[in-house]
């Protein structure tokens, strides 16, 4: 879950004034949190109050109301138009869509889990709430399976041959760098998280190449971060200085979730 408040808070500044390269300061004054982290630390919320969940329908429900609560005391941190519009009217049905929120979203889920199935479970009830179809589904799923993967001490190409499951990477960022745009869409920006972590050495070089291809780049960097965290780990330093950036609220979400679910932060 870290991994993706990291990667939304360096990548906030590059969304929509994007940086194809790799050398740039990983946090600025320019830099803040988003959408990303708002509904990653409401999932995390949600999940904090659970020891285990057999009832997902309830879950879910709980979890509608969780959004809601989190999310309605920052109105204008970048939400979708569609979900912006679910949430401050307190819609409680999910609207069929297919895009990326519920893929940057869902980390937390693999941290609670306790098995690669439970995690799937919980990843795909988590997109359902608004991201009902399924490609929504499976963003979210092909995240939240490739973390847990990492942090129960799988090998890339482990992860690699589960992601090919939902997604057949057929490209490498050099290639496609030139051209790639701006893509909301779990189809066009799932696999280019991933790949930003395939080709990664360690999890600053993961944020990294995130960043560097464009697009989204708040939301790729948040899902590349948050498989990239269980893998290689991240410096408390660098977790330190991203949650400086999160207000009181969200921080006290944060380190109630890490207390309970501690993540892969090097000591």
């Amino acid at each position: 879950m870290t991994g993706a408040i990291i990667g939304d808070i360096v990548g906030s500044r590059f969304e929509f004034d994007n940086f194809k390269s790799k050398d740039f300061e990983l946090f600025d004054s320019e830099c803040d949190f988003t959408d990303d982290s708002v509904m990653t630390l409401a999932i995390a919320k949600c999940l904090t109050g659970y020891d285990a969940i057999t009832d997902y329908e309830e879950f879910k429900k709980t979890l509608v109301k969780v959004m809601h609560e989190v999310g309605r005391k920052y109105p204008d941190c970048g939400y979708g138009g569609r979900f912006l519009i679910w949430m401050m009217r307190n819609h409680t049905e999910p609207y069929n869509s297919y895009g990326n929120g519920s893929a940057m979203r869902v980390s937390p889920v693999a941290w609670f889990a306790s098995s690669l199935e439970e995690c799937e479970k919980l990843a795909k009830a988590t997109a359902e709430v608004t991201h009902d179809h399924p490609e929504g589904i499976k963003g979210a799923v092909a995240v939240a399976g490739a973390i847990y993967l990492a942090r129960t001490d799988h090998t890339m190409d482990e992860i690699k041959e589960y992601t090919n499951r939902y997604y057949e990477i057929k490209f490498t960022l050099d290639e496609i760098k030139d051209d790639y745009d701006f893509y909301e869409i779990c189809q066009k920006s799932v696999p280019q998280a991933l790949e930003a972590f395939f080709e990664s050495t360690s999890f600053e070089d993961a944020i990294r190449n995130a960043i560097s291809i464009g697009g989204d780049s708040d939301t790729i960097a948040a899902m590349t971060g948050s498989i990239a965290e269980a893998f290689y780990g991240i410096e408390e330093d660098i977790k330190d200085t991203a949650f400086s950036y999160l207000d009181k609220y969200l921080l006290g979400i944060a380190e109630n979730f890490t207390k309970k679910f501690p993540g892969n932060i090097k000591k």
